[in-house]
């Protein structure tokens, strides 16, 4: 078990045994005076944890301070995304490298508190870029677990997500999207598709342009295409707004 790993286990105690911390998001334990990005536990719903990697290097700026809770993350291709409903309902991976956090977790955080999201990706010559939405959400299973989002704010990716506002969620299995096809499984992801995309974050991992297949890689299309282009890492982190 890494430090990281071990701190987190501790945290809960820290203040007594009579006092246990459950933290509501990474927001909560940034605020608690824990500075060093890594994997904590969350309580979104409840007296259940959550492992989640948590962003708390902050570089000045104030939308960038720390307390993101990443709930996705792509960086070396060892986590296969083509996954059927149930999975990304509950959330799979590995939270030390790639993971999804699941779509249920997501509605209890965004459904409790106001959030903001930031996207970042990086290209394969080290190129970076990143867009800010001021306003993320996730309705709840019986709607699809419909997308919300909006306020964009450029940080050198341009906005490839507004396109998928107010979309449910699509899986190989489960097909909510606008398209008299199966998006999900033209583009080997799940995503809030529309028509079909702009960006698709949980795409195949493939390294650098392959023009071999069309637009099924991790894109994000308002910076570099989609046709032929897949990141070589990308998240989606929240962070609460109060």
């Amino acid at each position: 078990m890494t430090m990281k790993v071990i701190l987190a286990v501790l945290l809960p105690v820290v203040l007594g045994r009579d006092c246990k911390f459950m933290p509501f998001d990474c927001s909560d334990i940034y605020n608690s005076g824990e500075k060093v990005s890594g994997i904590y536990s969350i309580y979104p719903a409840g007296d259940v944890p959550v492992w989640v990697y948590c962003h708390m290097v902050s570089d000045g700026k104030d939308e960038d301070n720390g307390g993101w809770t990443v709930f996705q993350r792509r960086m070396d291709g060892s986590v296969n995304f083509y996954r059927p409903w149930n999975q990304y309902k509950r959330g799979f991976g590995n939270v030390e490298s790639e993971y999804w956090l699941g779509l249920e977790n997501m509605y209890q955080l965004t459904r409790n508190r106001n959030y903001m999201l930031r996207v970042d990706m990086e290209d394969f010559t080290g190129r970076k870029g990143f867009a800010l939405y001021s306003s993320f959400s996730v309705d709840c299973e019986c709607s699809g677990y419909k997308l919300q989002v909006s306020g964009f704010k450029d940080g050198g990716a341009g906005d490839s997500l507004t396109y998928h506002n107010n979309q449910k969620f699509s899986t190989f299995d489960k097909d909510q999207d606008s398209w008299e096809k199966n998006c999900a499984k033209h583009y080997l992801g799940a995503f809030w598709y529309k028509a079909c995309h702009r960006t698709n974050p949980n795409g195949v991992y493939l390294w650098g342009e392959d023009g071999t297949h069309v637009a099924i890689g991790v894109s994000w299309y308002f910076w570099k295409g989609n046709d032929d282009v897949s990141m070589k890492s990308f998240s989606m982190k929240i962070k609460s707004v109060f």
